[in-house]
């Protein structure tokens, strides 16, 4: 891998996905786009040329596919987070405790890490998650219930909740 880092681009029912991983753990994951291109826009220059062969990401290419056919798939990767900042550390460590098929509050996370006042900050930090789908930021909502901001746009947010949880009941959009 050149300097550490390699990448590998791939389709999914929902669209091209990427992840970039380096010898500590993932980095990155893209969620599905219209485009390969799109794709490996995302991603950025760190993608090797040719990609990376599957098994640098062990199965975790086919455990995505899975989960974005509505399996309910674990992923017990190792992240590479380095350069995260403690409060997103804590943020999106709290958020990998929320069950597949639920939900809780930005006030929820913000009591779990002991900062009660601080769910702007939690959604702020859910929004630099450079791992959706591993660290579950989707699963993250507003307290009316509404669901809040995401970084890859609602209607993907919306997706992701419908796939855990069927029965979700989305409100409306203001």
């Amino acid at each position: 891998m050149a300097d550490g880092i390699n990448g590998i681009i791939f389709y999914t029912r929902m669209g091209w996905m990427g992840i970039l991983g380096s010898a500590q753990g993932l980095l990155s994951i893209i969620l599905p786009r219209s485009s390969r291109q799109q794709a490996c826009e995302l991603l950025g220059n760190r993608v090797r040329y040719p990609p990376a062969p599957l098994h640098l990401f062990d199965d975790l290419v086919e455990r995505l596919k899975g989960y974005l056919s509505g399996r309910r798939v674990d992923f017990p990767d190792r992240l590479d987070l380095s350069g995260a900042t403690s409060f997103q550390h804590e943020v999106w460590e709290t958020t990998m405790l929320i069950p597949y098929g639920e939900t809780r509050t930005y006030a929820w996370v913000a009591g779990k890490i002991n900062k009660p006042r601080a769910a702007r900050a939690v959604g702020q930090a859910l929004g630099s998650n450079p791992l959706p789908i591993i660290i579950p930021c989707h699963r993250v909502i507003r307290g009316d219930g509404s669901l809040g901001g995401f970084s890859n746009g609602i209607e993907i947010k919306e997706r992701l909740l419908s796939l855990e949880n069927p029965a979700f009941a989305f409100p409306p959009r203001s």
